[in-house]
């Protein structure tokens, strides 16, 4: 039987299913692919969603999530862990305790909204996931909204360049070693992302904003990109660099498909369909 010597990389999405495909699970293992990285997924919550809304949410039972996990990391050299929707304190404390002694690259994206507008965070669970599995995470990827419930702080559409590192600061405090704050729900002609580190020092990335209604699972796919650059061993500043530019040609191209009548996917796979 033929075995390899080269190590294949591995990442783990623990998150939502969107039946819709342009979110949760399925966008992360869409962006784990195209970046040439395995994926494996540990599902805590099945959703009944499309473009335009999220109309059910039935969430897995814990001890079937603790089983998910232990079967992917007992068996698979995972290098890093990309965390989504986990819709509730007992999701919190379950996905907290099955990761504990995980060494690998921890990415937690705080999915608390759906593109519709659709809540997929109990509000009782912003404290868990801040206490739980903040402090866990290598790094944290809230866009506005997001950055403002968790600190607690009134809602604002936008956010000025002070504001941003401020906010940016502020998110550190809760524990994670880097912080990535998103600019996608700003208002200005330029998406500004912030990257700030334990050491406070700060990176931007800046890109045109792209007038399109399909950003389905842009969130996702970010901070998925980043997990599975990071499994391939690129530093934690190329690794949001390179998916930060993948995320908007995926966002450029989205228009290239035809999918429902609300908010369409970002196109994972732009750079292998564009051809054919």
């Amino acid at each position: 039987m033929y075995t390899s010597s080269k190590s294949t990389p591995i990442a783990l999405t623990i998150a939502g299913s969107d039946s819709g495909g342009g979110a949760g699970i399925q966008a992360d293992l869409k962006a784990f692919s195209a970046h040439g990285v395995y994926g494996a997924s540990a599902i805590t919550a099945v959703t009944a969603q499309n473009t335009q809304a999220v109309t059910a949410i039935h969430p897995i039972p814990v001890d079937l999530v603790t089983a998910q996990i232990h079967a992917v990391l007992n068996d698979l050299n995972v290098q890093a862990i990309k965390i989504g929707m986990l819709f509730s304190v007992d999701l919190i404390d379950t996905v907290a305790r099955a990761i504990a002694d995980f060494e690998g690259y921890v990415v937690l994206d705080p999915v608390m909204i759906a593109k519709s507008g659709d809540a997929l965070l109990q509000q009782d669970a912003v404290n868990a996931l801040v206490n739980k599995l903040i402090p866990r995470a290598d790094l944290l990827t809230p866009n506005y909204p997001e950055a403002q419930v968790l600190l607690g702080l009134p809602q604002h559409q936008s956010l000025d360049e002070t504001q941003l590192t401020d906010y940016a600061s502020a998110l550190l405090n809760l524990g994670a070693k880097h912080v990535l704050l998103k600019g996608g729900h700003g208002e200005s002609a330029m998406c500004t992302d912030l990257l700030i580190s334990t050491d406070k020092s700060t990176t931007t990335f800046k890109a045109p904003r792209i007038p399109t209604q399909n950003t389905h699972g842009t969130g996702c796919t970010y901070s998925s990109s980043i997990a599975a650059l990071l499994a391939k061993g690129v530093d934690m500043e190329q690794a949001v660099e390179q998916a930060h530019k993948y995320l908007h040609r995926a966002i450029e191209c989205a228009d290239q498909l035809t999918i429902g009548q609300g908010h369409g996917p970002v196109h994972h796979f732009h750079e292998y369909w564009e051809n054919q």
